[in-house]
């Protein structure tokens, strides 16, 4: 017995030694990804669409359109951006499985220029996860993930270098908007995520000179319409805005008129290009946004006044507004 527990001892770092090793992981098991675009990769797909080739939005978008959606339900439901599926005729997605599913249009925010189409079949579906976008500010860290033209994954680490509110030419404004750099190429219709994949916005636009940044659209403008859109194809729970089809570009030289939609009623109320948009209804502007609030303020159907400066003449020109929504097919056939 005395002899035992030395011997014992003894055998320890025998057995030590011999422990088999733990097996190591090949290399090409190990994605080189960074963990939040693994996360949001499955859910984001691209978008293929052929529109009319007659339609108004062609003649600026081209009848043949390729982006990014991102499916936020498992029903199918994606979500992207509403310029890339207006006046649709077919629309087909491409999963990061290799899946080619063809999908319809269930439904457009264009306040907000979102848009819900669905994939068609049983799936099963891969979904992102919805994060929240109200807290994020500038100096936040996100990541943009998309698929390009190729269908091949493209992403970046990105962060957000503001958050303001953003007007654009074609009545559109967002009271907060999130400003990303940097850039990506395929920017229409790709996820911005935070640093645990969460969906935080859908990125619009590119925006700027090089280097250039991203327009993104918070989720939280998406998430309380988003039911609406699929039971609706449109918000049916706020007015509708009047709409009277004006393009215009703001600068220091104030508001001016650039152009016409050419289904809008602007087009034949006697405007000309380079008018400088100075009133509405008899109060003055001085800003796109300030023009956007005041046109705003008044029912889609509603005759506005706008008042304009052309060379050294003012003039008020009444237009009637009409709901955009009469235009364009906010769901498929």
């Amino acid at each position: 017995m005395v002899l035992v527990a030395p011997v014992a001892v003894l055998a320890l770092p025998a057995l030590a030694v011999t422990r088999p090793a733990a097996p190591r992981l090949a290399p090409n098991t190990v994605s080189p990804l960074p963990s939040y675009v693994r996360r949001a990769e499955p859910a984001v797909v691209g978008l293929r669409v052929k529109a009319r080739a007659d339609a108004p939005s062609s003649q600026r978008l081209g009848a043949r359109r390729a982006g990014s959606a991102v499916i936020f339900d498992a029903r199918g439901y994606a979500v992207t951006v509403t310029y890339l599926v207006v006046d649709a005729e077919t629309m087909e997605t491409q999963l990061r499985d290799g899946r080619l599913v063809p999908a319809r249009l269930v439904g457009m925010d264009l306040e907000s220029g979102l848009a819900v189409v669905q994939l068609e079949g049983e799936g099963p579906w891969p979904v992102a996860t919805l994060g929240d976008s109200r807290d994020l500010r500038a100096g936040t860290r996100t990541g943009t993930v998309a698929v390009d033209e190729d269908d091949d994954l493209v992403h970046a680490a990105s962060m957000i270098e503001s958050v303001r509110r953003f007007s654009a030419s074609w009545e559109y404004m967002l009271e907060r908007a999130f400003i990303v750099a940097p850039a990506i190429s395929s920017w229409g219709g790709s996820a911005l995520v935070d640093d645990r994949g969460r969906l935080v916005g859908i990125v619009s636009l590119r925006l700027g000179d090089a280097p250039y940044v991203n327009l993104a659209i918070p989720i939280e403008t998406f998430v309380p319409v988003k039911d609406e859109l699929i039971a609706a194809g449109r918000v049916t729970s706020r007015q509708p805005r009047p709409w009277l089809g004006l393009i215009t570009s703001a600068g220091d030289g104030g508001i001016v008129v650039d152009g016409f939609n050419d289904a809008g009623p602007a087009r034949g109320a006697g405007f000309r290009r380079g008018d400088r948009v100075v009133g509405v209804d008899g109060v003055r502007v001085a800003t796109q946004e300030e023009f956007y609030e005041r046109l705003w303020r008044r029912r889609a159907g509603d005759t506005i006044k706008v008042a304009v400066r052309r060379g050294g003449d003012e003039r008020v020109i009444p237009v009637r507004s009409m709901d955009r929504y009469t235009l364009y097919r906010t769901t498929s056939p």
